[in-house]
């Protein structure tokens, strides 16, 4: 649920602050950007922390090969999407790549909400709640793109 909260909780503050006379975040739009880019930096940095990183490997479907590989990948993508946000010309470039990667390890999430892996000591999120987040991500990043 930290993705979701660092969407939802990241974007009030940007239009709050925007709401406030910050003029860069006077709108929904720089605000979602700056909101998703939280939320990518909040999933991007675990990749690289090695108890995240071992139940991130292990969601990996085994049909694909080098798991440790294809997690270091995501999370460097992950991060450099989140600065690609915040950089105005980019910003679209860098939504779009990111619905794109989203919509790519989809089915690790699937693969581990089946096998009833966890994540930090915890269940991963059941598969209907983690389809609708999904749903939502990708929705936010196309709206961060148009």
């Amino acid at each position: 649920m930290a993705p979701f909260i660092a969407l939802i909780g990241g974007f009030v503050v940007l239009r709050v602050l925007g709401l406030a006379g910050i003029e860069v975040l006077d709108s929904w739009q720089p605000a979602l950007r700056g909101a998703l880019a939280l939320m990518f930096v909040t999933t991007g940095i675990p990749h690289f922390v090695p108890s995240w990183r071992r139940d991130f490997v292990a969601m990996i479907p085994p049909v694909f090969p080098r798991p440790a590989l294809l997690v270091t990948l995501t999370g460097v993508l992950e991060l450099a999407g989140a600065a690609g946000l915040l950089i105005a010309p980019l910003a679209p470039f860098a939504a779009i790549g990111l619905a794109l990667l989203m919509a790519a390890m989809f089915p690790a999430n699937v693969s581990a909400a089946r096998r009833g892996l966890t994540l930090a000591g915890k269940p991963v999120t059941p598969l209907p709640i983690r389809t609708a987040l999904q749903v939502l991500f990708i929705a936010a990043a196309v709206a961060a793109a148009v």
